[in-house]
Formats: structure tokens, C-alpha cells, sequence
């Protein structure tokens, strides 16, 4: 991965969804406290379970967010987006992590810790609900997400895991069908046959364990469909 500037790496941030919408004020402190990280592939940032901490940003890379109920184990269930944050549910609930972060193809990060988050939120009252409009938005990812796995034909269910991957950018996402299959709820051989057809469409291009999402236009349309399953 690229070396990445501080000063590259908190325009990325800044021009993110959650703090795009928070006042300059915020902004500015927010970015003061973070620590620009850079995590290896398959490196676990957290995990269920682990000790309360602070906020993570992907900057650059990809990664992956895993989660199930408590007696279960982690799943696959959605690819960071640079820009986007995470992390603030011990600053707010003061609870251990309910999810895990890992880094899927090498991650840069801005961490907030959790000690430097209570200091602002000390300071301004107004900092605990700016960070909890962060999780407004996470909600909204979510709900998306279940809104994908209620379409009953597979085919638009992968098409929709893919056009959410296209979030990323045109860069080669190392997914594999398995992966697929978890977050679109399908077989590795529905995976298969979705991907010979999305391939052929050029939507996609596809080598083993990597995806690029060509048009994610195309794969939103097809996913969304007539309304007739």
C-alpha cells in the first residue's frame, strides 16, 4: 500500500458522510486527537468482546466488519468505506466491542482514542451527540443491508453485496465467492453463476480472490429490478 499523507488523510475523512455534516468545530478537534495507523492485511483491529477504546476512520484499503448475536460466531456482514467511521459504541454505551473490524488488504486508519473523546466530550456537551449522529448513520448502512437480504431472487442479492462493494471505488476488493456467498446468503455455486453472468455483463471483472466493480449503475439497476421476483 501507498505511503499516505496526514494531511491527505484527514481531507479524506473530512469529506466524509458523518463528518462532512458536523460543524467545523468538531471537525477540526476530532482530527487533532486521531492517530493516522496503517494495519497489514488480515490484521484483527478489534474484536467482539475486546475492552472499551476509542473510534476508528478508514482512510485508504479496505476492510471488513463481522458480527453476530452473542452466542454466535462473527460473520461477514459489510466492507468499510474510506471516509466512514467506527468504533464510538464503548465512548456511549461504555460497554466492550459488539463487532469485529479487520483489515481485509491492508488498511491506513485514523484512531481516536477513547481517553481524548471524553476530554472533548467534557469540554462540550454538545460532542456526545455529534458522535452519536454516527451511529444515525451506521443504522442506515444497516438497514440497507437487511433491505438487500429481503429480495428473494439471488442473483439481485449478490448483485446488491457487489454494488455496496463498489463503495470502495475501482479498486480490486479480495473477496472471494465464499465471502460472497456469506453476505448475499448464497451458495458458493450461485455465487459462481451470478459472477459468470455480472462478468460477461462488464460489470464486474473477477480474477481469484478479487473483485473490481466496473459499474455499480448497472449492478444497482439489475438489483433493484421490476418489483416482479
Amino acid at each position: 500500500m501507498l505511503d499516505l499523507t496526514r494531511k491527505k488523510a484527514e481531507e479524506v475523512m473530512a469529506q466524509g458522510a458523518w463528518l462532512a455534516s458536523m460543524s467545523e468545530t468538531f471537525r477540526t478537534e476530532l482530527l487533532r486527537n486521531a492517530h493516522l495507523q496503517k494495519f497489514t492485511a488480515n490484521q484483527i483491529i478489534y474484536r467482539y468482546g475486546d475492552p472499551v477504546g476509542g473510534m476508528y476512520g478508514l482512510v485508504a484499503g479496505s476492510l471488513t466488519i463481522n458480527s453476530a448475536p452473542p452466542d454466535a460466531t462473527p460473520r461477514l456482514i459489510h466492507l468499510g468505506m474510506p471516509g466512514a467511521w467506527t468504533g464510538e459504541g464503548p465512548f456511549l454505551t461504555g460497554q466492550p466491542r459488539r463487532v469485529e473490524l479487520k483489515a481485509l488488504g491492508g488498511a491506513w486508519m485514523m484512531h481516536v482514542p477513547l481517553d481524548a473523546l471524553e476530554q472533548m466530550a467534557a469540554r462540550d456537551p454538545g460532542v456526545s451527540r455529534a458522535i452519536g449522529m454516527n451511529t444515525v448513520f451506521t443504522v442506515d448502512v444497516l438497514l440497507r443491508i437487511v433491505h438487500d437480504l429481503q429480495k428473494r431472487d439471488v442473483g439481485r442479492r449478490i448483485a446488491s453485496v457487489l454494488q455496496r462493494a463498489g463503495w470502495l471505488g475501482d479498486m480490486p476488493i479480495g473477496l472471494s465467492q465464499s465471502d460472497l456467498g456469506v453476505m448475499a446468503n448464497a451458495s458458493r455455486q450461485q455465487v459462481n453463476i451470478a459472477m459468470q453472468r455480472f462478468v460477461a455483463a462488464g460489470w464486474v471483472d473477477y480474477t481469484y480472490r478479487s473483485i473490481t466493480v466496473v459499474n455499480p449503475q448497472a449492478l444497482r439497476q439489475f438489483s433493484e429490478g421490476d418489483g416482479s421476483e
